[in-house]
């Protein structure tokens, strides 16, 4: 059974940093295609960044120079390091993996940034 179980979210002030994780199961993140969304409420999930299987990035704009994505197949895990977090990238996080037909879903993490 695939498991995508993402961590590391919580409450920040504007200009905090977080650190999540998504531990991925049942799969090799190594031949999969790995992506963090999010989605505000009121708001359609978008996706923040993804991480191809040769370790090319990509970002929305508004989190570029900010976010970084990175993944550690040997651990199977991918993460995204948050800094300088605005009130507006409150949302709750999801990460995916990909690959061609199949997709998966982890339950996603809650990011909340106020003062």
């Amino acid at each position: 059974q695939v498991q995508l179980v993402e961590s590391g979210g919580g409450l920040v002030q504007p200009g905090g940093s977080l650190r999540l994780s998504c531990v991925v199961s049942g799969i090799s993140t190594s031949i999969y295609h790995m992506g963090w969304y999010r989605q505000a409420p009121g708001k359609q999930r978008e996706l923040v960044a993804g991480i191809s299987i040769g370790s090319s990035t990509s970002y929305v704009d508004s989190v570029k120079g900010r976010f970084t994505v990175s993944r550690d197949n040997a651990k199977n895990t991918v993460y995204l390091q948050m800094n300088s977090l605005k009130p507006e990238d409150t949302a709750v996080y999801y990460c995916k993996a990909a690959r061609g037909a199949y997709e998966y879903w982890g339950q996603g993490t809650q990011v909340t940034v106020s003062s």
